[in-house]
């Protein structure tokens, strides 16, 4: 039985003769041939395939072993590749351009019973692209233009997406975003070297909440204040385990963005138009939760407050060294059919499970004497929040 080490010899001295039918002999049939952050061919034929378009399209390519480094069944080849994208074939659907083509790479083969079993291919994408004049050369004014499109992309994403994160007490962070008026509230909280995130916001801010975390050490948990498409949108592709109140689950795992008690024929005609078409927009999909949260339990030095009313299972998290609150949609300070601010508010009837229990939760809220509070939209509580509260929930 031949080495892992002779097989892979064997396989890159027939691609170097480019002869294709003893290369494929090499493969057991079924077995995987992964170009890393491209694609995957299934050997035999999509082996064959891959390479003949390849030597159809380098007429004179060349490859050879630069070392290899083996481990039991597994080996690792480094290789250098050179050829003339002359044609007469397609590339990848890129016409041939003449250009000229030298790289490296390194394959890691593991085989098995004479026949490799699985292949991670490794090649510097961006480089071959400059190479075959898909991308401006390094250091190039082409590639000076291109950088300063990129940056200018980048400050717009940022302008629709999400503002830089602020600082609203010791250890605590907010995000805000939404287009036009950043009107959606993420928080996170430092957490024993990471972040948790308390509201997860609409789905266009996880790339701001994603770099906001990162310099926190990255995303530890998400932590839902209730599952509705504005608070959830950005959590299933923040990579971190997803909890919520145990009366939050079924909706948070649910593909639809509506909750049944939700009403939008309360709102009015501008609102009513609005937000049925926002709401599928800001949400982000189903949420996979990995566990549950209630009363009394604490996270990253706060506790858990249930305040449910706008939403069965509706949480606020309550840190008592400094009184902070972070209330997620237990009280509005804005119209959410306009974005105008005003005076601390139930929220709108028109998405709350039972409004009198909304009530009730803020009154509990309040019973808490919160130095300041934070809510999932719009403007803090910070003087005399008791009283705000309670007016809040008189009114």
């Amino acid at each position: 039985m031949a080495s892992a080490t002779e097989i892979a010899k064997r396989y890159f001295g027939a691609l170097a003769a480019r002869d294709l039918d003893a290369a494929l002999d090499c493969w057991a049939p079924g077995a995987i041939e992964r170009l890393v952050g491209q694609q995957e061919l299934i050997a035999p034929e999509g082996v064959r395939t891959y390479f003949s378009a390849l030597f159809q399209a380098f007429p004179d390519f060349r490859i050879e072993i630069i070392d290899t480094t083996a481990s039991r069944a597994r080996t690792a080849v480094r290789w250098r590749a050179s050829g003339t994208f002359a044609g007469p074939g397609t590339f990848q659907g890129f016409q041939p351009n003449g250009a000229r083509l030298e790289l490296e790479g390194c394959d890691v083969l593991r085989v098995k019973d004479d026949k490799i079993q699985h292949n991670d291919a490794y090649i510097d994408s961006g480089d071959l692209a400059r190479q075959l004049g898909l991308l401006p050369a390094a250091g190039s004014v082409g590639e000076a233009r291109l950088t300063r499109l990129a940056n200018l992309r980048t400050r717009l994403a940022r302008r629709l997406q999400a503002a830089e994160p602020e600082r609203i007490a010791a250890g605590v962070w907010i995000v805000r975003g939404g287009f036009p008026a950043r009107e959606m509230n993420v928080y996170l909280i430092e957490d024993e070297g990471a972040a948790t995130v308390f509201d997860a916001g609409i789905a266009a801010m996880a790339p701001a909440v994603r770099a906001a975390a990162a310099r926190l050490g990255g995303v530890r948990r998400v932590v839902l204040g209730h599952a509705d498409a504005d608070h959830r949108g950005s959590a299933p592709t923040l990579g971190a385990p997803v909890y919520c109140h145990p009366d939050e689950v079924e909706a948070a795992q649910s593909d639809s963005p509506i909750r049944p008690y939700h009403d939008l024929s309360q709102l009015a005609p501008h609102g009513r138009f609005l937000l049925s078409r926002l709401l599928p927009v800001w949400d982000g999909g189903a949420v996979e939760i990995a566990g549950t949260v209630k009363e009394g339990d604490v996270l990253a030095g706060f506790r858990v407050v249930e305040l449910s009313g706008h939403a069965p299972g509706q949480i606020g998290l309550f840190r008592d060294r400094d009184r902070l609150a972070l209330g997620s949609d237990c009280v509005y300070t804005l119209d959410p059919q306009t974005g105008i601010h005003g005076k601390p508010r139930v929220p709108h009837p028109a998405f709350n499970s039972d409004t009198e229990l909304a009530r009730e939760s803020i009154r509990k809220l309040a019973g808490l004497e919160p130095a300041q509070a934070w809510f999932g939209h719009g403007k803090p509580l910070r003087e005399d929040v008791v009283s705000q509260l309670h007016r809040a929930a008189a009114g």
